[in-house]
């Protein structure tokens, strides 16, 4: 993991979390545009069809408010990418 990563946000990290960023022993995927954009996916442990599934991510933040979920694809060209998509209720 490079020193970019290290600084980086999690994904459902706790606003109050001293260290939200990365740990050591996960992998993660980036998460880009939309409302979660720069945040860092966990999916340390997901199986190759979660992989390849839409990731639906609860948010506040995104075009429907509290409620709302932010959808990201995995990118096939560059695995450690996850491309936003769009947002639902």
């Amino acid at each position: 993991m490079d020193d970019r990563m290290l600084r980086r946000r999690v994904y459902g990290a706790d606003h109050e979390d001293p260290d939200p960023g990365p740990r050591p022993g996960h992998v993660y995927g980036e998460l880009v545009g939309g409302p979660l954009d720069g945040l860092l996916l966990d999916v340390t442990g997901w199986s190759v069809r979660q992989l390849a599934e839409e990731a639906r991510l609860p948010t506040e933040i995104g075009r429907y408010g509290a409620g709302g979920r932010a959808h990201y694809r995995r990118r096939a060209a560059d695995p450690g990418r996850w491309d936003w998509v769009g947002d639902s209720r």
